[in-house]
């Protein structure tokens, strides 16, 4: 029989052993900052609870046109680490700039990517849209996972065993996409949108991608296309003899469809492709973006 005052012995130990035997850091949550949406969404599938994930920027949000605000370079300060897209993405390396500044180490997600160029400004620049491609997303769970391992070395198998779980979803991601959009004929597969962002996409189901002459971001879209550009943008939609184009969820919808009726051709779907879906949405995680874009890109073609 143990006595109450030496049970109340052997509890006080188990209550202070505990942090003596390094089980303080058991409950310590890391902190990352992320610059996108896509970005943030992998870095909590394989950091997991031990990891506090914020992103800069919100659903909906152009990476290529943000401008810091205040409260970002709180939220770095705050970081164990940063983690960008890369490859200019993220207009005038906002979040390059960020970490650097608060002097935060900074995962760049496109390593080892191959890159698809286009032309930008008369200048060659590398494609950052890589990961609408699964094959490309999974280098990016790779680098995020060999990131967090850097600052959390203690945990690396979770990490790691996070990483292989989401890459098999990814390798399954992959052969579904490849199989719905064998429903499309090849002759059928010319996928246009406003934003010139499916490049990857296109290269690894067998499309051909390309941009209206003449359309520039959503946002000038919204405030009002001149006249010239219109004119611009109706022509070069009617030069690729498609039936139906498609352009980004942020894009004002009533005057996209008024040059698509120009042209003699109609929307087939808004597609996620910088920003995925707002929370709560059927696109709020990558799997989810990445099923309604071949839903409706399918949908429209075949």
């Amino acid at each position: 029989m143990i006595r109450p005052t030496v049970f109340f012995c052997l509890a006080t130990l188990t209550i202070i052993a505990g942090p003596i035997f390094g089980q303080e850091d058991e409950g310590k949550q890391f902190r990352a900052v992320c610059s996108t949406t896509q970005v943030a969404d992998f870095t909590r599938e394989i950091g997991g609870d031990r990891w506090q994930v914020n992103c800069v920027l919100a659903p909906g949000q152009d990476p290529h046109t943000y401008e810091i605000k205040p409260g970002d370079s709180r939220l770095v300060a705050e970081a164990d680490v940063c983690i960008q897209n890369g490859w200019h993405l993220e207009g005038h390396d906002w979040m390059l700039n960020l970490a650097k500044d608060a002097n935060k180490p900074l995962i760049t997600c496109v390593n080892g990517v191959k890159p698809l160029d286009f032309e930008e400004d008369g200048t060659v620049v590398e494609d950052p849209h890589a990961w609408l491609s699964p094959i490309n997303a999974a280098i990016y769970v790779r680098n995020i996972t060999e990131g967090l391992k850097k600052i959390d070395p203690q945990h690396s198998a979770e990490y790691d065993a996070r990483a292989d779980y989401y890459v098999t979803q990814l390798r399954s991601l992959h052969a579904w996409i490849q199989k719905e959009v064998n429903k499309v004929p090849r002759a059928k597969r010319v996928l246009i949108s406003h934003h010139d962002a499916f490049q990857y996409f296109a290269t690894t189901y067998g499309f051909k991608s390309a941009a209206p002459s003449g359309w520039s971001t959503g946002d000038e879209i919204g405030a009002g296309i001149t006249p010239q550009r219109r004119a611009e943008v109706v022509e070069s939609i009617r030069s690729y003899q498609v039936k139906a184009i498609f352009v980004e969820s942020s894009v004002n919808p009533q005057v996209v469809r008024q040059i698509a009726k120009d042209a003699g051709v109609r929307v087939a779907g808004a597609l996620y492709a910088d920003s995925m879906g707002p929370e709560g949405s059927v696109a709020e995680k990558y799997f989810g973006m990445m099923r309604e874009n071949v839903i409706k890109i399918v949908g429209g073609l075949k």
